[in-house]
């Protein structure tokens, strides 16, 4: 998938703080989005699958400049380990022990990590889930997201804790603008 550039130079704190609401305010536009794999069109006529939710609330705030990660293969995470998903995550943001409102939580779905949402807050996500059938709020407690079946999908073992990662977007940014000096400054000159 491509590393998308920051479209928001300079990332001051308040700027942060300005577009940490804006992502939050883009996702929950849209909950209630029917759920479907590769799409990124907005409302009840819509559909979005969670990679797309992503991409439109960073690109649609102004957080990241275009991009589009498709085509990518949905149901990778059923018979491949490769942590394709995961890794470009961590192209786009830094891992954190506790989210804040605008960040991303990631989780375990199948073999690899392979479903991700905009944290609302530090206890609920927005996220389009094929489960649900449309993209929606959930707190992070709600049994689907915090379990996963024991391998194998038997019963009579226990269920065990989801594994579940958090990506900071912002400190990506900041990691960005370090990285690529000369390219941060004509963004920010343009």
């Amino acid at each position: 998938m491509p590393t998308p550039r920051p479209a928001c130079l300079p990332l001051t704190a308040a700027r942060e703080a300005e577009l940490r609401e804006a992502v939050v305010r883009e996702a929950l536009s849209w909950d209630g989005t029917p759920y479907l794999q590769l799409a990124d069109v907005k409302g009840r006529n819509g559909g979005v699958d969670c990679s797309m939710l992503l991409v439109r609330c960073w690109v649609d705030t102004g957080l990241l400049e275009p991009f589009d990660p498709r085509p990518y293969p949905p149901s990778w995470h059923m018979h491949h380990s490769e942590e394709r998903y995961l890794a470009w995550l961590e192209t786009v943001g830094v891992e954190v022990e506790t989210p804040q409102a605008g960040d991303i939580m990631a989780c375990r779905f199948g073999l690899c990590f392979s479903h991700g949402g905009v944290m609302v807050d530090r206890t609920r996500v927005v996220h389009a889930l094929m489960q649900h059938g449309r993209c929606s709020v959930t707190d992070l407690r709600e049994a689907f997201l915090e379990y996963e079946r024991p391998e194998g999908g038997s019963t009579r073992r226990a269920w065990s804790k989801r594994p579940r990662k958090f990506f900071d977007v912002f400190a990506g940014i900041r990691r960005w603008e370090k990285d690529h000096p000369a390219e941060a400054g004509k963004l920010v000159a343009a």
